[in-house]
């Protein structure tokens, strides 16, 4: 009330999964005219952010935002809803005019306590009174159970790499998927209609972050060729599989914010199809967090990368050699080499990497501090590495 309820006169897009809401609203912020956008990134227009506590912010932030987009002459708004967001009733005033649903993997126990309660704080966005669509990524394993839960009067477009069809009036299907250092190229497939499409991004959850923005896109009455035309020069998000390039005799490396073990599995997946020679990351779990998810990217790492250097995240009030310990766990360190100190760990993945290799740095992406005991100490991985490959 203090704002005059400024999102009854927006078109907002609520985006909520366990990864890709950064991406997907980035880019939905770029392909949508006067758009703003409401992430982990920040708020703002996609070319100007102001940072955030929250990817969710608070209620009264919230409205403030909100009314600021409105008196500045945005009609549309892509905005990430997260978990705590919804638990916590941050965005209880707002009217969504659509809802994305990228997926769910594990993420935020420590916080939900268990998948089910996580899954159906998520569905309170898909349930949301007054929704006229929401997009859904077909090939999630949750995703027919997400549809069964939607009500008859909002409409349901889907998107498969996979093939994967829900109506054959209300899917985007990709396929012919090819993918190289340059980007991604592939035919799309809406109701009769088939179309080349390529974009500058890796990795098939690009992909599905560019699907679920073209089903978006669709939705509001553009034809596709126009929609194609809207993503075509769709830059990559700061952090999010970011590549850095360091010329003759230097590895390709890849800055992501890959902290969960869905995440780090698709990553390291995604780099092994483009990798000619080794796959080597650098990576750590944050602290004070859940706990459950340590192991099990460790065993990810084991299993996807050549070699392993396992390092301090934002071990935060936790003992980072405590971390560290949970994430090795039973591994074998033949190929493992721990290196607390992160930036040091960063240097040793260059070094030890040649020019046809790819290093990942994962789980920090855009962040540009590191959180030890309370305190948030200046520390980029995106600077560092660019700082080493020009050394």
């Amino acid at each position: 009330r203090f704002y005059e309820y400024p999102a009854r006169n927006l078109n907002i897009i609520g985006i909520t999964g366990t990864n890709g809401k950064t991406s997907c609203s980035q880019f939905l912020a770029q392909a949508m005219d006067a758009c703003g956008v409401i992430g982990t990134l920040g708020w703002g227009r996609y070319s100007d952010l102001h940072s955030t506590l929250n990817t969710t912010p608070d209620a009264f932030s919230l409205q403030k935002i909100l009314a600021h987009f409105y008196q500045h002459d945005m009609t549309n708004v892509a905005m990430e809803v997260s978990s705590h967001g919804l638990e916590q009733g941050r965005v209880n005033a707002i009217t969504f005019s659509g809802a994305v649903f990228n997926n769910l993997s594990r993420d935020h126990l420590d916080y939900h306590g268990s998948m089910e309660v996580y899954f159906q704080t998520k569905l309170r966005l898909l349930k949301w009174p007054g929704l006229r669509f929401i997009v859904v990524n077909l090939d999630d394993t949750y995703a027919e159970r997400v549809i069964a839960a939607i009500t008859d009067e909002v409409r349901i477009i889907t998107y498969s790499l996979q093939g994967k069809v829900h109506s054959t009036d209300s899917s985007l299907i990709a396929s012919n998927i090819c993918y190289t250092l340059a980007g991604i190229a592939c035919d799309v497939v809406w109701q009769e209609q088939r179309v080349k499409l390529t974009a500058g991004l890796l990795g098939d959850f690009n992909l599905q972050n560019i699907l679920a923005v073209l089903a978006v896109l669709l939705e509001s009455g553009r034809e596709l060729s126009e929609c194609l035309l809207a993503i075509k020069d769709i830059k990559p998000v700061i952090g999010r599989m970011e590549c850095f390039s360091g010329g003759a005799g230097k590895p390709l490396v890849v800055v992501d914010y890959a902290h969960t073990p869905d995440a780090l599995n698709k990553v390291l997946s995604t780099l092994r199809l483009h990798c000619a020679a080794q796959l080597n990351v650098v990576f750590g779990c944050g602290g004070d967090r859940d706990k459950g998810k340590r192991s099990e990217m460790g065993y990810i790492a084991e299993k996807l990368a050549d070699r392993i250097i396992v390092t301090d995240d934002n071990p935060r009030f936790e003992n980072g050699d405590t971390i560290i310990k949970q994430i090795v766990g039973e591994l074998q360190m033949d190929k493992i080499t721990v290196i607390n100190n992160r930036k040091a760990a960063i240097e040793h993945g260059i070094t030890l990497s040649s020019e046809h290799d790819i290093v990942l740095v994962a789980g920090k992406g855009h962040e540009d501090y590191q959180e030890l005991e309370g305190i948030k100490y200046p520390f980029s991985d995106r600077e560092i590495v660019q700082e080493l490959l020009a050394a």
